[in-house]
């Protein structure tokens, strides 16, 4: 049993510690747990046998959490690898009764365990889950590989896919920051359809985002029209992705589709997207407070750093992939 992580970025990341438990345990049966609001993306992640979705409204609290560990009991797991690191996780791993419990040691993980270790500092988050692999079984694991598998959709051609979205306000694109960029896209890219996604609650914003700009008939808001299994099928069927640091670059990523990235408060040396092939990673970096790493901008509210990012270097990691008639 792996339980992977609660964020969508997180769960694209840790499908190289599923690769390399599949390199080193090779005739094992792998099941994983995942919160239900990200299942779709469980689905795209080759040679899993079992998918337990895992619902805090239905498992309200540590006494929730330890009944759907205990719900667990019968599948008789030898080993659970503990991918979180909150008190939660950790209970539900211990009420699952699987043989061996392994994750790392923070927030009581050492009671709850049976083997727990020391969570590796400044490490990229690919890195950090493989690690607690390598620690438990004493092996190297040299061919590290984040990727999901999803159909590739004939819907959108001529597609750029952009999210200017971010659960934190620091990595959220500003409204005229956007719309500039929006703007020098189409003017540049005379044929290219540009779709906007988002959750449902992001299409408001992105409606927003969208008002009175030029070449409105060559903008597509998606926001809340696709689920998550979707959204990876479009990704796949695109042209290129335009995205701030967020769940839907490790998505864009992990498909294979050129992903340009615009990094602001995150710390791209931790959480960008694994793969190099098709990756460009843009940041302003002329500010002292970059990466802060916070969720809210603490000095300028508006984060500065997205709203100076040069735009001509995105135009030019478009351009990449895109002709200009």
């Amino acid at each position: 049993m792996i339980r992977l992580p609660n964020w969508l970025g997180d769960v694209v990341m840790s499908t190289a510690f599923i690769n390399a438990v599949r390199q080193l345990y090779p005739d094992a049966t792998i099941d994983v747990i995942i919160k239900k609001e990200l299942g779709g993306i469980a689905l795209l992640i080759p040679g899993i046998n079992k998918i337990h979705l895992f619902s805090k409204q239905e498992y309200n609290g540590l006494g929730g959490v330890y009944r759907f560990g205990k719900s667990l009991r019968t599948e008789q797991y030898d080993i659970y690898f503990n991918l979180p690191h909150s008190l939660s996780s950790f209970v539900m791993a211990w009420a699952s009764g699987a043989k061996q419990r392994v994750g790392f040691n923070k927030e009581g993980g050492f009671f709850l365990l049976t083997r727990s270790f020391k969570k590796p500092a400044n490490l990229h988050r690919v890195n950090e889950y493989v690690s607690l692999l390598e620690s438990f079984t004493g092996e190297t694991i040299s061919n590290k590989q984040v990727g999901l598998e999803a159909q590739i959709s004939t819907e959108l051609k001529e597609t750029v896919i952009i999210n200017f979205n971010s659960e934190a306000s620091s990595r959220r694109m500003p409204l005229d920051k956007g719309r500039s960029i929006i703007n020098t896209l189409t003017s540049t890219f005379k044929v290219t359809i540009f779709a906007f996604i988002g959750s449902p609650k992001e299409a408001v914003f992105i409606d927003e985002l969208l008002i009175g700009l030029n070449n409105g008939d060559r903008l597509q808001n998606l926001a809340g029209k696709t689920d998550l299994r979707g959204l990876a099928e479009l990704m796949a069927g695109s042209k290129a992705v335009l995205t701030t640091d967020s769940g839907p670059a490790h998505l864009a990523n992990a498909v294979g589709v050129p992903a340009i990235v615009l990094f602001g408060a995150g710390n791209e040396n931790n959480t960008a997207p694994y793969n190099k092939q098709g990756l460009t990673v843009i940041r302003y970096g002329e500010l002292i407070c970059e990466p802060c790493v916070r969720n809210t901008c603490k000095l300028y509210g508006i984060p500065k750093c997205m709203e100076m990012l040069d735009e001509i270097k995105i135009i030019n990691a478009l351009s990449l992939h895109l002709n200009h008639a």
